[in-house]
């Protein structure tokens, strides 16, 4: 099943890219809308250099893309519907039995399921 091969290639180069915790949290803000660096930068209490790179592995992996506004640079979701499935996938991370409370499970879901809705 040689597709089935390319396929799960494919999805296991989007884990590789997907799996930081920044860039889950960039890809959750963006869902909201495009916005530039510094922007993202201060929302997520993160440093510009880091964003940026963070923002640079999304864009050469097309989750993101990019647009220049004189010297801003505008980025925004290929496919809004990454941040739906990373919302979906707390399910997973509730029933793994981790260390984390269902509280803040619940409440970076109720927190990224709006962003995902507007």
């Amino acid at each position: 099943m040689p597709s089935r091969i390319i396929v799960a290639k494919e999805l296991a180069e989007i884990f590789k890219v997907v799996a930081h915790p920044d860039r889950i949290r960039l890809i959750e803000e963006l869902s909201q809308g495009e916005i530039d660096v510094n922007g993202l930068a201060e929302r997520l209490d993160i440093s510009g250099p880091r964003v940026s790179q963070h923002l640079n592995q999304l864009r050469v992996h097309r989750i993101v893309a990019e647009r220049r506004e004189g010297r801003r640079h505008i980025y925004s979701l290929l496919q809004p519907e990454i941040a739906v499935w990373i919302v979906d996938a707390l399910d997973f991370v509730e029933g793994r039995g981790t260390n984390i409370p269902k509280s803040n499970i619940n409440s970076v879901r109720r927190m990224w399921s709006q962003a995902n809705n507007t």
